[in-house]
């Protein structure tokens, strides 16, 4: 899920082609990341949007976030779900403190955007930002629920971590967490796996691979259920929110209103445990993005 972390320096500026021509305005282009809940998250938008007898046009799986940043900003695409999290680095705010809950980062992504013509429609209630998840027989005998807690059991000695050298060292990861929670995870405990993918984070800490118990995982990752993992209450705060919307260009939802009103039930059916088990569909049960979201949309039809 590594795309919507990549580096956003240059994407308000970078195009990646002419702006669309007048033909193709009557259709609304919708675009997804590349991860596999930007596939899933854009197929629920284009099916949604199909059904609610909206023209549109398919361009999911785009890029990482710079690319469909881009691309919305220059007009090739019209509509993609979006974090609210990464406004705090299109406009270079991330050190205010509203990123950090969930209704305060929404509204301030909002407005930042409008100024760039570009609209956030309702969000779904569910953090896809870093976290830590302990296997749960780990959890059960440590009695362990919060950040706090995890970081009591590491002083014990009690856990060992599976993360990417991203996670260990980006200043909003794990040392984001020690400075909230003023303790530091040791070190000499962490395993620290190639490329850090939070699949592969996730089966050492279920399966113990090299005494790992806890790993690096993103709040919505379809194996956390799947793995019998528990994720760590970060109840002080320590990451930035990342809560996911439809952001569409104002111009576009000026032309096709019924936008908004057919994504909002759409939006409000998926909370955090219902975005682990969609994205479980896909990741552990190999179901195409496609089909996991006609299915789940069949659930909110009326």
């Amino acid at each position: 899920m590594m795309g919507r972390r990549t580096l956003l320096a240059g994407a308000v500026v970078m195009a990646v082609g002419p702006a669309r021509g007048q033909g193709r305005q009557a259709r609304v282009v919708v675009a997804s990341k590349l991860d596999t809940e930007g596939q899933l998250l854009g197929n629920l938008i284009l099916l949604s949007l199909e059904r609610a007898g909206v023209p549109t046009e398919a361009r999911l799986a785009l890029g990482p976030t710079r690319i469909v940043r881009a691309a919305i900003l220059s007009g090739e695409i019209d509509l993609y779900p979006e974090y609210t999290g990464n406004a705090s680095f299109f406009h270079r705010r991330e050190g205010d403190a509203a990123w950090r809950d969930g209704e305060r980062a929404f509204a301030l992504a909002a407005e930042l955007d409008r100024a760039q013509g570009i609209i956030w429609l309702d969000r779904a209630k569910a953090n896809n930002t870093w976290a830590i998840a302990v296997r749960r027989d780990v959890a059960t005998r440590e009695k362990l629920a919060t950040m706090g807690d995890f970081f009591a059991a590491a002083a014990r000695g009690a856990l060992r971590l599976a993360a990417s050298a991203e996670f260990v060292e980006s200043p909003a990861a794990l040392p984001a967490f020690e400075q909230t929670y003023g303790a530091t995870f040791p070190r000499d405990r962490i395993i620290v796996l190639p490329g850090g993918e939070t699949a592969v984070t996730m089966r050492a800490a279920a399966q113990g691979i090299s005494g790992v118990d806890s790993a690096m995982v993103y709040g919505t990752d379809g194996g956390i259920a799947a793995l019998d993992l528990v994720v760590m209450e970060d109840d002080r705060g320590a990451q930035i929110v990342y809560e996911p919307a439809p952001i569409v260009r104002a111009a576009v939802l000026d032309r096709f209103p019924a936008i908004r009103s057919a994504l909002a039930p759409v939006f409000a059916s998926l909370d955090m445990d219902v975005l682990r088990r969609l994205n479980a569909k896909i990741v552990v049960e190999g179901q195409p993005a496609r089909a996991v979201a006609q299915e789940h949309l069949a659930t909110i039809r009326g």
